[in-house]
């Protein structure tokens, strides 16, 4: 089997944690690991799973390839979206890269958590039987309450080892429609996660939607290698249709058959899913930082940076980062993506990124700024090294505290080590690397009329950014 990764998605109803920039699934939420990791990690000691293939946007491809060559899940594959087309294509895609079509494809959510491994990798054997046999696979978590977030899937006449094949596949319910469907236990929550044979899937793509395949086939003939990645045509992927595979192709099928899971399934869709999976302390509270409690029960209270103290409260979620704080009832925790659509309409910086902005070649965090300086605090990554790049409003100052830095200004090389420091003036083509073996970091005070992040020329740059 091939997994395929699925990392799409922005995590916006996890703000402030999760942002466009960063989004959940390249969290580390319930374990050391990041979601993504842990997703391929449940999956890596099945003996016949293949290099994964990864599918995510372009804005994320050093998380991806970073964050996959850290756990030695090596892909065959990522490939990068150079917009968000939903699922179907990604899937399309996905099953275009096989290297046979008898391949079986196991899709999965980077974002997703499974408490019981044992239970998916049987769930897992059973699909990939079953879609050896011709069968467009879904899995189907069995519920345990009336959950009017996801949508259904009702269980049809019985296949083999209880496997069903799919009568339909259903909305997201109001209440009393929920309550219906898990008294009947005729249904089951849809999961998102697939298997089938990449070949049975593209004719049934074909079938349906022969405009997504052709644009797909297009988009992928027309790529470009860029080291680890494919980079799709942007113009020819923009005429793409936008279809999640359910509509695209599971409800039109009549190949479609659903494996019931009980495995501790959770989308991590909200702060209360989360709540729902963390550890919690004898009040039932989910606690994570610098928190003090006093009668409080029941709430997820999340520290990053300072101190942070509830008293007398229930059902909440307090979230504290270094540049936001949010506080919502836990019931009410799923309106959270409002707010992050008010923050993109006052085009506020905090919807998209976090004062600590991960980059190829290590990352930079913010710690001041005014009307013209700002203060970061830069860690390079051993043997990486910063584009060579120059400024027409701003200049420089960096004073290296840890590590050895060597620093280019225009045609010279300086050695730097801790405690010493260089000036790099406006217009000065520039580059700093780090040489060593530790991680290097820098204090960089920035000076000047204009400190937006768009004031780089960039003349070379080993990791292909333009």
């Amino acid at each position: 089997m091939i997994p395929v990764i699925l990392s799409g998605g922005s995590g916006t109803r996890l703000w402030p944690l999760s942002r466009s920039q960063y989004p959940k699934q390249f969290l580390p939420l319930v374990s050391g690991n990041s979601m993504l990791q842990e997703t391929m990690l449940r999956i890596q000691s099945l003996p016949t799973m293949q290099a994964p293939i990864a599918i995510c946007n372009e804005v994320h491809r050093f998380l991806m390839a970073k964050q996959l060559y850290d756990i030695e899940a090596i892909p065959s594959a990522i490939i990068l979206e150079p917009m968000g087309k939903n699922t179907a294509p990604a899937v399309a895609l996905a099953a275009l890269s096989a290297e046979s079509p008898d391949d079986v494809l196991l899709i999965l959510a980077a974002d997703h958590v499974i408490s019981d491994t044992d239970a998916f990798h049987a769930a897992i054997h059973h699909a990939e039987a079953l879609a050896k046999q011709g069968l467009l696979v879904t899995f189907g978590i069995v519920p345990n309450s009336p959950e009017i977030g996801y949508g259904y899937i009702k269980q049809g006449s019985a296949l083999e080892h209880t496997a069903y094949n799919v009568e339909a596949f259903v909305e997201k319910p109001d209440l009393a429609t929920a309550n219906q469907y898990l008294q009947s236990g005729e249904y089951l929550w849809n999961s998102g996660m697939f298997a089938f044979t990449a070949g049975n899937f593209l004719a049934e793509l074909e079938k349906f939607n022969p405009e997504m395949l052709a644009c797909c086939k297009q988009a992928l003939a027309s790529a470009k290698a860029d080291m680890d990645f494919i980079r799709l045509d942007k113009a020819i992927f923009a005429k793409c249709p936008s279809d999640s595979i359910d509509y695209a192709v599971m409800e039109k099928t009549d190949k479609a058959a659903v494996i019931p899971l009980d495995a501790g399934w959770n989308d991590v869709g909200s702060w209360s899913a989360l709540w729902d999976v963390r550890d919690k302390d004898n009040n039932g509270n989910a606690i994570n930082g610098d928190v003090i409690t006093i009668d409080t029960h029941n709430s997820l209270i999340h520290a990053e940076n300072k101190l942070v103290t509830v008293i007398g409260l229930d059902d909440l979620v307090v979230v504290e980062t270094k540049d936001a704080v949010m506080i919502a009832s836990k019931d009410g925790s799923q309106s959270v993506k409002d707010v992050v659509g008010q923050l993109i309409k006052l085009s506020r910086s905090e919807a998209e990124t976090h004062p600590k902005v991960f980059r190829p070649w290590g990352s930079y965090d913010s710690v001041d700024s005014g009307d013209r300086y700002q203060t970061k605090l830069i860690v390079v990554n051993p043997g990486a090294k910063l584009s060579v790049q120059q400024h027409h409003h701003r200049a420089e100052h960096w004073i290296v505290v840890k590590g050895t830095a060597m620093v280019s200004l225009n045609d010279d090389k300086t050695l730097l080590f801790e405690n010493e420091s260089i000036y790099i003036p406006i217009g000065t083509i520039h580059c700093l690397e780090n040489p060593g073996v530790i991680p290097l970091e820098v204090v960089e005070v920035q000076s000047g009329t204009y400190l937006g992040e768009d004031d780089i020329v960039r003349y070379s740059d080993q990791y292909g950014r333009v």
